[in-house]
């Protein structure tokens, strides 16, 4: 049984995926309730063979029983009792349970609330985390456990684990007084937007059917089961005392709190008031980021995790998207900027004489020929690859987004022309029209709008399933705001070809955050360019830094229209030209936990020497057909892409066998035609031992090699292809050669010769 979806891999512009991890027998009580795992081996093998292995699938999937087995013998570990011993056979399905309750002091009817089926959302089950999830939340419920906190990394489906959560308990009619009352819990799900509230309610919660109510517009219904809020709408202000008085403090059995994180447990919080009122229900708080100086007021009120699933372990299973970060420097971000003597903003205020930073942009002063590079080079980064890929660029404020927009929308007017709304501003100013933009954006179906300017609103809780780029131009200093900003993208739709995705750093905030050592899920790969005043990609020089230190991250809202312009925020800088100023990779050490910085064609000559530490071992197997495609196989798998590697060496006609000897062990540098010519040359001998027509196939088949590579060898697919073509069908080529084999052999042996020392 294959219970991952196997890691992608990005070679260039192509990726795969790894194989699964599977285990050989999955041992279920019932349909949603695993126990153990077994690993059957060899009967010639021992036992205990793979004990191990079994051991390590059972951590992952969170069972407490591995068994090893080779058909005669049984090894059992049990996690509960850290035992390891033979058994006869293997238990029966009620004793593993039985045992398993009784460690977790469970009585018959709290398990048997634990095994009430979920519901099989449109056919699919929970994946093997999400089955943990919900298993170890509803376990922590029944023996008591007041405050519960799931992390589980944006991307993978908290909201369905909450959903299934509730179900189980639902349907099994649980509730908070243990049993004494025979009704359906009232629950309810809290959030601090409306879109966290309102998708959940009317997609995933659907099946809850009537049970639902939402409450809003000052109306405390208290007539259902299933309750939507926000806190906005429930919470005391200037004029009311709190909708959620309304409510007695034990009226609610469960409350679950999504995106936790986002202040609701902080003790001068009015959010925390309602969470203190309502004491006496369970409360289920799930955020995406682990404990963090930012967030730790979340872990103090709920509690250390009951479950953990990173960022780092869902790319490596493969239901999470892995990513590019190129990081993009203006000249003014690298070097800061400084107004000429009598410089005054659109407004005619002076603009005061000092140096301004990457964090004073947009927050201080509004430079205008920044935003027109920055967009500039973001439509050619559009152009080079996919002028309809998703796109997400983070502003610093509202007005910042919107004059993103205007520039974007000019640069692109060829399709704004076709397609109005290719370029939209979704933030909190827009109201419906703006949530309009973003459900038209996360529609698979609709191809626009494809950009999207926005500063706050889109950072957390939105589901955007294709989006392929993640576009930063404001400062994040937050690790709980970077994860959320980046997993807007995370998200993995094979059916649509999105399996990774793109972060365009213009701020140096995702390079900081990666070098953070908490990050848990560096990135495929990282490249820096520094761009000229046309948004153009300049010469790289070999290594950046950034020691900025960054103000807070803040929604800043424009001024009303009657401010007075003496007091408007910040200032405008109209004038001025700036160029783009870097294209570097960074590489995870072999241990995965650290980022370094390589360029591309080293970090290629590294993974050659680790696999072929001569360049006579290389030649050896690729000069074989079939080894080499195992070459090919074991460089893509380390993300090494041979059309890639030729850009980034500036050798596009290079042999790829050359390529890689002369950036691993630094061998002349040999073009396909030139090495074609040196095997006509040297080895005519191999050629004349046959008849003029099978020469005059084997010339052209050089010849496809020259123009083409080695791909051109594909046999017996080559030879449908003209001018070979034209010599016959692939049997009456055959006989130039004296039949099949012969003629394989011919091939493979051209090959060989092709690539001899």
């Amino acid at each position: 049984m294959t219970f991952t979806d196997g890691r992608i891999v990005v070679a260039g512009a192509r990726t795969f995926r790894r194989p699964g991890r599977r285990v050989d027998y999955l041992l279920r009580y019932r349909p949603d309730m695993a126990l153990a795992v077994v690993e059957a081996k060899a009967s010639y093998k021992a036992p205990g063979d793979g004990l191990q292995q079994a051991k390590d699938y059972a951590e992952i999937l969170g069972l407490s029983f591995a068994y090893s087995t080779n058909g005669h013998g049984i090894i059992e570990f049990d996690y509960l009792t850290g035992v390891e011993r033979k058994i006869a056979s293997f238990p029966t399905p009620g004793e593993l349970w039985a045992r398993l309750t009784n460690h977790n002091r469970l009585d018959a009817a709290a398990a048997e609330r634990l095994l009430s089926p979920a519901y099989h959302l449109s056919g699919k089950s929970p994946r093997y985390y999400q089955e943990i999830a919900i298993k170890r939340a509803i376990q922590a419920i029944e023996l008591g456990q007041r405050r519960v906190l799931l992390t589980m990394a944006t991307g993978t489906g908290k909201t369905v684990v909450a959903f299934q959560i509730c179900w189980k308990l639902w349907s099994s009619r649980w509730n908070r007084t243990g049993g004494t009352e025979h009704r359906r819990p009232r629950i309810l799900y809290l959030a601090d937007r409306n879109i966290l509230i309102d998708d959940p309610k009317d997609k995933i919660f659907a099946p809850f059917g009537d049970a639902r109510w939402k409450i809003e517009n000052g109306i405390a219904n208290k007539s259902r089961e299933m309750y939507f809020a926000i806190y906005q709408a429930i919470a005391k202000d200037e004029v009311r005392p709190g909708l959620y008085r309304e409510y007695a403090p034990d009226f609610f059995d469960l409350i679950i709190v999504d995106e936790c994180h986002r202040g609701s447990a902080r003790d001068e919080s009015n959010w925390r008031e309602i969470l203190e009122y309502f004491a006496p229900a369970y409360q289920l708080g799930m955020t995406a980021t682990p404990k963090r100086d930012d967030n730790v007021d979340t872990y103090e009120y709920f509690g250390n995790p009951v479950y953990t699933y990173s960022l780092k372990q869902g790319i490596e299973d493969g239901f999470l998207a892995p990513y590019r970060v190129h990081r993009v420097v203006t000249k003014w971000d690298a070097t800061g900027w400084r107004p000429s003597p009598g410089d005054l903003d659109r407004f005619g205020r002076e603009i005061p004489d000092e140096e301004y930073h990457t964090n004073d942009f947009e927050r201080r002063v509004a430079l205008r020929a920044r935003t027109q590079v920055v967009a500039r080079h973001l439509t050619d980064f559009l152009r080079k690859s996919d002028r309809f890929a998703k796109t997400v660029v983070f502003c610093v404020d509202q007005e910042h987004a919107d004059e993103m927009r205007h520039a974007l929308n000019n640069l692109n007017a060829d399709l704004v022309r076709q397609f109005q709304d290719y370029v939209c501003r979704v933030t909190s100013n827009e109201g419906d029209i703006g949530r309009g933009h973003l459900s038209d954006f996360q529609d698979l179906e609709r191809a626009t709008p494809v950009i999207l300017t926005t500063s706050q609103m889109l950072t957390t809780g939105v589901d955007m399933p294709t989006c392929k780029n993640v576009v930063l131009v404001r400062v994040i200093n937050s690790m709980t705001d970077f994860k959320q900003i980046i997993g807007r993208g995370t998200r993995v739709r094979d059916d649509y070809g999105k399996l990774f995705f793109s972060i365009l750093d213009y701020t140096g905030s995702a390079t900081r955050m990666f070098a953070d050592p908490d990050f848990d899920g560096a990135p495929t790969l990282i490249t820096e360019v520094k761009v000229d005043e046309h948004g153009e990609e300049t010469e790289t020089p070999t290594e950046t830094g950034d020691e900025t230190t960054y103000p807070p991250d803040g929604e800043t809202i424009l001024p009303p229209p009657d401010v007075d312009e003496g007091d408007r925020r910040k200032l405008y800088f109209d004038g001025g030209q700036v160029d783009i100023a870097t294209h570097l990779v960074y590489e995870l050490d072999a241990n995965g936990t650290q980022l370094r910085v390589v360029k591309f064609t080293d970090y290629t000559a590294e993974k050659v020497r680790t696999l072929y530490p001569t360049a006579a071992e290389l030649r050896k197997a690729w000069a074989d057909p079939q080894h080499r495609s195992e070459v090919i196989a074991h460089l893509a798998e380390r993300g090494i892409d041979f059309d890639e590697l030729a850009r980034a060496a500036n050798q596009p006609e290079a042999d790829p066998f050359d390529l890689l000897c002369h950036i691993t062990f630094n061998a002349p540098l040999r073009t396909r035609r030139e090495r074609a010519q040196a095997l006509r040359r040297e080895r005519k001998e191999f050629f004349d031992q046959y008849g003029p027509q099978a020469r005059e196939i084997l010339d052209e088949l050089l010849e496809k090699y020259a123009e083409h590579g080695t791909a051109q060898f594909v046999i017996p697919d080559i030879l449908k292809v003209e001018p070979i073509s034209r010599h016959g069908n692939v049997m009456e080529i055959a006989t130039f050669f004296e039949g099949p084999e012969r003629l394989r052999q011919a091939v493979n042996l051209l090959q060989t010769l092709l690539y001899a020392a």
